[in-house]
Formats: C-alpha cells, sequence, structure tokens
C-alpha cells in the first residue's frame, strides 16, 4: 500500500508541473512578424489594457549631391575664334541639374573654362583638303570648364573632363505622333495628350534654353560661310555648340529631409502617360552596337505625379537594342531602336516597363529624326540635289563652246572660271579665269562633278550616333498582366493603357 500510494503522489506531481507549464506557454505572446515599411500595425492591448499603435519610421537625411561622374550640359554663349591653349571660354547651363527632387544647378548658370589642347588633323585628311583647296583644315579642339557661378552668386570650383563626342550644335528631335485609332476620350487617348505635352513641354524649354546665348544670325552665318570657302581661313567655334562636362569632384548642396509619405511613394504606381527625362551612360552607334547589347540610363530629372515623387534623379533605366544596322554606300543611313524595359529607383525593388524613346538630343548636322514607335534614323540633306546639280551646271558650262587658247579663237574665261570654281572653289575660279584654257575648265569641272556625285549619291550614309550622356526623354509605363483565355474562347492578351507602344 505505501508503494501504490508513494507512485500515486509522483504521478499527480508530474502531471501538476505539465498544466503549469502549458499554462505559462499559453500566457505568452505570440510573435508578430516582421512589417514592411508602409503598413500599419493594428492597435493592441498589454496587460494594463493600454493600447499601443506601431509609429512609422522616423524620417531619414537625403544629401543632396551631385555625384562624380555627373554631366552638365553646357553651351558656349558666344562664338570664339580659336587661337592658343589656354584661351578662356564661356557657357551657360542649359539643362536643369537635380539632386534626389531638387534643382541645384538651374538653367542660365554660368561656367567658365579654356581650351585645353589643340590638335592638327592627321596626314590623309589633310591631303585631301589641300587637294579641294582648303589649307588650313579644322583642327580638334578640347576645352574643359573649371567655375560654376550660380544665381546667388556663389562660386563653385570645377573639375571636369568633356565626354567624347560632344562639342556639336544640338537641336531636340521628337517623335512622330502614332495615329491613334481609339474612340477619342479613352484612357489611351488621354494619356497620348500627356505625352504630347510633355515633348511640347521640352522643345518649349529648349528654346528658352537657347535664348540665353549669342547665336549667330542668318547674315553672320552667311559671313562665316564664305570666309570657309577660301583657302586660308580662321577657325571658330559657333555660340550654342554642347559640352558635356562630367564632374570628377561631387558638389554638395546640403541635406534635405525625406518624410514617411515620400519614402512611402518612391517606386509606386506610374501615371499614365509618365515621360522621363534620362541621360544616356551607354554611347550608342549604328555602325558598332548590336542586336541585344545591354543599355542603360539614368533619370536627370525626378518623376512627380502633382506633388507626390514617383521616381527620384539618380533612378536607373535598363533595357537593350532591339535594331542596329550599320550604315552602307549608295547613302544608306543607319538606323538604331532601343527599348528600356526595367526602373529601378535608389535602393529599390526593379520594376518591369514599357517604354518607347519620344525625344533625343542630336547633332543639327546628323539629320537624326524619329518614327512613332521611337526608332531612330539617319537622315540625308536635300540640300544634295541642288549642290550636284550646281556641280553639274558648271561642268556643262566649262565644256561648252568657244574660241580659247587651245586655238578655237573664243574667250574662255567665263568657262575654265566656272570649271575651276566646281573643281577646287576659290583657287580653282581664279586659276580657271587665269589660264582661261576650255580644256582646263573642263577638267576640273568634271572632276567637281564627280566628286560631288559621289559623295551625295554614292558614299556612304550616315549613322546614328548617340554620345554617353545625350539626353533623352523616354515615355515609360507599367507592364500589364496577361488575361487567361477563357474555356469557350481565347481572350486576347490585354495591353497596356499608355499610348506607348512596347519597342520590342
Amino acid at each position: 500500500m505505501a508503494f501504490v500510494s508513494g507512485a500515486g503522489s509522483i504521478l499527480l506531481f508530474i502531471i501538476w508541473v505539465c498544466i503549469v507549464q502549458v499554462q505559462s506557454i499559453g500566457a505568452q505572446e505570440a510573435p508578430r512578424p516582421q512589417l514592411t515599411p508602409g503598413s500599419q500595425r493594428k492597435a493592441t492591448k498589454d496587460s494594463n489594457d493600454q493600447e499601443h499603435v506601431t509609429k512609422p519610421p522616423p524620417p531619414q537625411t537625403v544629401e543632396l549631391a551631385v555625384v562624380k561622374g555627373s554631366p552638365l550640359q553646357i553651351a558656349l554663349d558666344e562664338e570664339i575664334q580659336v587661337k592658343k591653349v589656354g584661351q578662356v571660354v564661356h557657357g551657360r547651363v542649359v539643362e536643369p541639374v537635380y539632386a534626389f527632387d531638387h534643382i541645384v544647378v538651374p538653367v542660365g548658370a554660368k561656367v567658365t573654362g579654356k581650351v585645353t589642347k589643340i590638335e592638327g588633323p592627321p596626314g590623309g585628311k589633310r591631303t585631301l583638303a589641300a587637294l579641294n583647296a582648303d589649307f588650313t583644315p579644322v583642327r580638334k579642339v578640347e576645352v574643359g570648364f573649371d567655375e560654376l557661378v550660380l544665381s546667388d552668386g556663389r562660386h563653385l570650383t570645377l573639375h571636369t573632363h568633356v565626354t567624347p563626342g560632344s562639342g556639336q550644335i544640338l537641336e531636340l528631335v521628337t517623335a512622330a505622333n502614332a495615329k491613334d485609332k481609339e474612340k477619342k476620350n479613352t484612357v489611351k487617348d488621354m494619356a497620348s495628350q500627356k505625352t504630347n505635352q510633355a515633348k511640347q513641354q521640352a522643345h518649349q524649354q529648349w528654346d528658352n534654353a537657347m535664348k540665353e546665348l549669342k547665336t549667330p544670325g542668318k547674315v553672320h552665318r552667311l559671313e562665316r560661310y564664305g570666309e570657309a570657302q577660301s583657302p586660308v581661313h580662321r577657325q571658330f567655334i559657333p555660340a550654342g555648340t554642347v559640352y558635356f562636362a562630367e564632374l570628377e569632384d561631387p558638389l554638395e548642396f546640403g541635406s534635405e529631409t525625406m518624410t514617411f509619405p515620400m519614402a512611402s511613394s518612391i517606386g509606386g504606381a506610374l501615371p499614365e502617360g509618365s515621360v522621363v527625362h534620362a541621360r544616356l551612360v551607354t554611347p550608342l552607334s549604328s555602325a558598332t552596337s548590336h542586336k541585344g547589347q545591354n543599355v542603360e540610363a539614368v533619370l536627370s530629372q525626378p518623376l512627380m505625379d502633382g506633388g507626390t515623387l514617383i521616381l527620384p534623379q539618380g533612378s536607373r533605366l535598363k533595357g537593350s537594342v532591339k535594331q542596329a544596322v550599320p550604315a552602307r554606300r549608295m547613302k544608306k543611313n543607319g538606323q538604331l531602336r532601343i527599348a528600356f524595359s526595367e526602373v529601378v529607383p535608389p535602393e529599390g525593388i526593379e520594376q518591369k516597363v514599357v517604354s518607347t524613346l519620344e525625344a533625343v538630343q542630336a547633332g543639327k548636322n546628323a539629320n537624326v529624326k524619329l518614327d512613332a514607335e521611337g526608332g531612330a534614323e539617319a537622315t540625308t540633306s536635300k540640300s544634295r540635289y541642288l549642290g550636284t546639280a550646281v556641280s553639274l551646271g558648271l561642268a556643262m558650262m566649262s565644256a561648252g563652246h568657244g574660241r580659247d587658247h587651245d586655238g578655237d579663237g573664243g574667250n574662255g574665261s567665263g568657262n575654265s572660271a566656272a570649271g575651276g570654281a566646281s573643281g577646287f572653289k576659290l583657287v580653282g575660279m581664279v586659276m580657271g579665269a587665269l589660264v582661261r584654257s576650255r580644256a582646263f575648265g573642263t577638267t576640273m569641272g568634271a572632276y567637281g562633278a564627280a566628286v560631288s556625285v559621289y559623295s551625295n549619291f554614292m558614299a556612304r550614309g550616315h549613322e546614328v550616333e548617340f554620345p554617353k550622356n545625350t539626353a533623352m526623354q523616354i515615355g515609360i509605363g507599367t507592364r500589364a498582366a496577361t488575361a487567361k483565355p477563357s474555356a469557350l474562347e481565347e481572350a486576347p492578351p490585354t495591353t497596356s493603357s499608355l499610348s506607348i507602344a512596347p519597342s520590342e
């Protein structure tokens, strides 16, 4: 009996211990999952019946800095005659510079620099120029910029290097408007209108920036053209020539507080008809680029939806080359098409997008055009027909009948001068007038006509060239999901309601 009583006591003790442990475990609060930023936790009560509401994280501080490698787009505000290394040049910023969501360097800010290098042309080009009666061919001139003057009077020291391929007269080329067959007042039509408004606004901003420069008028350009036809002439860099000056040291402009609502809106849904300002990180050329090549761009301006920040400056766009056709002979020009498929906010998550190139800055002499889907193609100026017709006309004049010093009794000075003008410009004209030989004039005229026909109709066409830091406007939108076909009928895949076509 004593043994049974002892065993029962031990069993009761074990049962009592188990009950106490179960009660203790039940009294503990279950672990809560980690909440993501922007979500809210429901109010809970502690043992004293006091409510606790999860508070948003404290505001963060964002440094307003223009990082190393960022370009300043600078245009010369007056014409300069190339004289020597070290001569001073003056320019103005023609595209606003942002840091996160603030303009830190406005359009019109003054910049000073100097000529850093003057390099003569290679021997081959010098020989060709001499054959064309040009004994002072264009030299390669490099410039650098070392001081920035802001509107408040502050002077900031710069250390820059100019991006290869810049130093041109630029123009803003916009894509042709697609013919929208949808009914009016649809979401797609509204997005298309918003995109067109963004392109018009960009054109207006570019025109306003160019008005700040002392660009030459038609008479002045005509004078410079006439001077360039002489065998010995001065070299000028015209006002409005644009350089991309990359910073070798960052520029600091303080900091700002990024509130919780601002942080939660970054990377949100893209508004319909969004157009972002970006600069190209990957240099592109129809001659060297290939299909499938990775392309990257960075937002030079933030994307705002009203007063809400969607994408800050510095967000990245990733895409690829969809088509690259190099120029060929017989004046077949190059073609280039790119598309961006991902957008990445700073320290954010990649988001799939569809895109199209809506506008791009290109060299004025490159004659680049964009189609409705954003494909770029170089075009040939129609002035080639006029130039060739003039050369052929002069050649025919030089071969006209008349007695000259070869024995036909006529005065062929006019015909000889015409042929010389066709062949060797001013030098040929003078020599033709002095020699007064129909044979000489005919030879020079035939040479000039042949050169004109070859260069305008038979030589290799123009390439599409987008140097690093080329400014672009890109229409982007969220890629819509694909609808599943029903059992009775295959439904077509849904498409984005934006008026931008995927450049696939």
